[in-house]
Formats: structure tokens, C-alpha cells, sequence
């Protein structure tokens, strides 16, 4: 299968990349600019035609979070009516979507996990941008699986494992907020299952396999104890280590507001389509070995 894939840097997209060169099944066709550029709507449509897709997978967007508080504009233009003009490209290809989106479109004030049917409510600039953009997806294309995510960390990019890694070369102990609770997912697990998901629409067209799924790995944690088991396989591996000194977010400020729990239930897609990440425990050591080698 022929696939594109927006965005060319990304950690899923590097991680669609890598998959495709081991494995020799699907096409990845990755777009970014100057060609793809989600603020130029013009560009979205003939990037995509001239990709001559089966299937798109909309993985690029605007991730600066705190960013985005000073960029709304910007941002907005890129994760909603960017990602609506790949859903309406997709449209007029006749061919499946799968856009990935975020925790952030929820407030964190759950206590237990969150569920697709739950009420979304952002508490920033990215999270409503990314909101919009689901609705803009759903709105402008049928055949379309929206998957959210989180805390994605990978051998590729920027990213809280390898900003840990770094840090711990550098200094013995580090502070690390403990009061914020999510599921660290790894990019590498994230472009398996969304292959499965493509592989699935492509071939299916029943109606419950579209809307909305969350897609992270299973079992939620807070910051500081992601960064203990961060440096815990490090150590396996011969590499830097630090000690974690648990902090409150507010001993972090940050121009945008995180979720105090952002915990995702992800039962829906293993139950419809027979996806499951595994405890997010798991995929620590592989990534690290893998950074450190």
C-alpha cells in the first residue's frame, strides 16, 4: 500500500519511515515543505494528489505548546484548517485518513481514565487547536479514523526521554514534575498500530471501525516516575543517570496549562481493532538502548 504521511520529521513519521525500511510492506511517501505546508492550503491539496495515495496518514501539525499561547493564529491555521484541507483532500481521493490528535483536548480534571465520549475541554491554545481539528476531519470526511495520543517519546526528534538522557550527562540530580499523570507512548509502537489501523480501513468499510480512538500505552504515570525508569534502563545500559527529585508543577511554570491527568482508556480500539500497546514500561529499554548505541 502506497502511503502518505504528512510531515517529515515528526517522531511518527520518523518512526513510519524506519517500519517501512525494515519491513518492505507499505510505501511511505512522507510530504513537508516546501511543497506540504498545512498554512498553505493550495499546497495540502497538490502535495497530496501528486502523492497518488491508498491511504494518508495526517501526522504533521503545530506542537509548540507553550508556544502556541503567543501563536494562536498560527497555530489554529495549522492544526484545524490545515488538518480539515488533508481531511478534504482525502475526500476527493477516495481514500482513508487516519489524524492523529492529543490528550490535550481534555482539562485533566477526571480522576480516573479518560474515555472517547467524555466531554473535551482544553486548557489551551494547542488543545483547542487541535480540537478544532478533529471537528474539521470529522466534518470534512467519512472514512476516517481520529487517533489521540500522548507523551510520545522515540530515538527520533525532540523529546522528554531524550531531554532526561541529556540532562542526566550533565547534572546528578533533577527536579521533575510528579503531579501531572499521562501515558508515556512510544513512536515506534505508535506507526505499528497506525499501520494496522490504515491496513484495516483500507480493506473494511464498516462504519465502527471510524470516529474517534485513543491510542497510547496501557498503565498511566506521573513525569518523575517515567524519568526514574528513563534512568533506570540507562544505567542497564552503561549510560547517564540522575537522581529524581519529585516536584510540584508550580515549582515548573509554563505559559501553558498541562492536564493534571491526562490518562487515556484506550479499550475502544483494542476492542475493535485488536490494537494494544502494551504496559508503557515495555517499551523504555528497547528506545533507550537504541538512543545510547
Amino acid at each position: 500500500m502506497r502511503i502518505a504521511v504528512t510531515g517529515r520529521n515528526g517522531q511518527v513519521v520518523q518512526s513510519l519511515i524506519a517500519h517501512g525500511r525494515d519491513h518492505d510492506v507499505h510505501v511511505i511517501v512522507p510530504l513537508g515543505r516546501p511543497e506540504f505546508d498545512l498554512a498553505d492550503l493550495s499546497s495540502v491539496h497538490a502535495a497530496l494528489a501528486s502523492a497518488r495515495p491508498d491511504a494518508i496518514v495526517s501526522a504533521a501539525a503545530y506542537t509548540a505548546v507553550d508556544k502556541a499561547e503567543s501563536d494562536a493564529d498560527v497555530a489554529f491555521a495549522v492544526n484545524a484548517t490545515g488538518a480539515g484541507a488533508v481531511a478534504e483532500a482525502a475526500e476527493a481521493l477516495r481514500v482513508p485518513l487516519v489524524h492523529l490528535s492529543t490528550d490535550f483536548v481534555f482539562d485533566g480534571a477526571k480522576p480516573g481514565r479518560y474515555v472517547e465520549t467524555d466531554p473535551t475541554a482544553p486548557l489551551g491554545v494547542y488543545g483547542a487547536s487541535k480540537l478544532a481539528g478533529e471537528q474539521a476531519v470529522l466534518t470534512a470526511h467519512a472514512d476516517v479514523a481520529i487517533l489521540r495520543t500522548a507523551w510520545v517519546y522515540s530515538p527520533f526528534g525532540a523529546n522528554f526521554l531524550k531531554t532526561m538522557l541529556r540532562l542526566a550527562a550533565e547534572r546528578d540530580e533533577l527536579g521533575v514534575v510528579s503531579d501531572q499523570l499521562g501515558n508515556p507512548t512510544s513512536a515506534l509502537d505508535i506507526a505499528d498500530a497506525v499501520l494496522r489501523v490504515v491496513e484495516r480501513l483500507k480493506d473494511d468499510p464498516a462504519p465502527a471501525l471510524r470516529g474517534v480512538f485513543h491510542m497510547t500505552s496501557n498503565g498511566g504515570t506521573s513525569w518523575a516516575s517515567f524519568a526514574e525508569a528513563i534512568f533506570a534502563a540507562s544505567a542497564a545500559h552503561g549510560g547517564p543517570t540522575a537522581t529524581v527529585r519529585p516536584i510540584p508543577s508550580t515549582d515548573y511554570p509554563t505559559p501553558a496549562r498541562r492536564p493534571a491527568n491526562s490518562r487515556l482508556n484506550c479499550t475502544k480500539l483494542a476492542r475493535t481493532y485488536g490494537v494494544d500497546l502494551g504496559h508503557w514500561t515495555q517499551a523504555v529499554d528497547p528506545i533507550v538502548a537504541r538512543h545510547l548505541s
